[in-house]
């Protein structure tokens, strides 16, 4: 039985290991990953996939991992993509999803984080894109941790993200508009450079070009 976006996301279980997972990153002090991070994750990835000439179907296995990549934080955040690829393999398992299917979406999650990631597939590589671009002020949780916390005042600095896929030049772009009296520009690389090298390894995965602007600028 093919399984839909619609289905996952309405799955009870599936909701409660979501809610669980980012109740345990915020007594972390990690920035969201709840249902807004993976719901954005999971359209972002989508339409990647759409928009670069991939079957309608290749979108909804996309948009299911873009779902399920963070439930593996309700065990730890340590190696998360492992256990989470797990836990999705039981879960799609059970909803009858085919083998071939499972394989795919238990395969991106398992290479989604950049400590291990590698597009080894084209959902993979919709899904690091996706997850990586992710950048935006509503993340931060606690506006005092603001001043030293590096992570949350670089999200926070982060008004305006928006990714492009523009097939008139063969680039995925990625354009930022950043609030530099929060944070300056350099220190966005300082913490996202090697995120933005595996988006360019999975753009050209897909057979684009990964590219980069900050407030009208082309950085990448």
């Amino acid at each position: 039985m093919s399984i839909t976006f619609n289905t996952v996301k309405n799955d009870p279980s599936v909701r409660a290991y979501i809610q669980k997972a980012d109740d345990s990153l915020l007594a972390l002090g990690y920035t969201e990953h709840g249902f807004a991070h993976v719901t954005k994750v999971a359209h972002t990835a989508r339409d990647i996939l759409s928009q670069t000439g991939h079957s309608e179907r290749d979108g909804e296995l996309a948009s299911v991992a873009g779902y399920l990549h963070d439930i593996g934080n309700i065990v730890n955040r340590h190696r998360h993509e492992t256990s989470g690829a797990l836990m999705a393999f039981q879960l799609l398992t059970a909803m009858g999803a085919p083998v071939e299917e499972i394989a795919t979406i238990v395969t991106a999650i398992g290479n989604h984080d950049e400590a291990t990631a590698f597009p080894v597939n084209d959902v993979a590589a919709a899904l690091i894109i996706a997850d990586k671009t992710d950048v935006r002020r509503s993340r931060v949780r606690n506006k005092e941790t603001i001043a030293f916390d590096i992570h949350d005042r670089v999200n926070y600095a982060v008004v305006d993200s928006q990714v492009d896929v523009l097939n008139d030049i063969k680039e995925i772009r990625l354009s930022l508009t950043i609030d530099t009296e929060s944070s300056p520009i350099s220190e966005y690389f300082e913490i996202f450079l090697s995120r933005m090298i595996l988006c360019r390894k999975a753009a050209e995965k897909l057979g684009y070009r990964f590219g980069l602007h900050i407030n009208q600028s082309k950085m990448m």
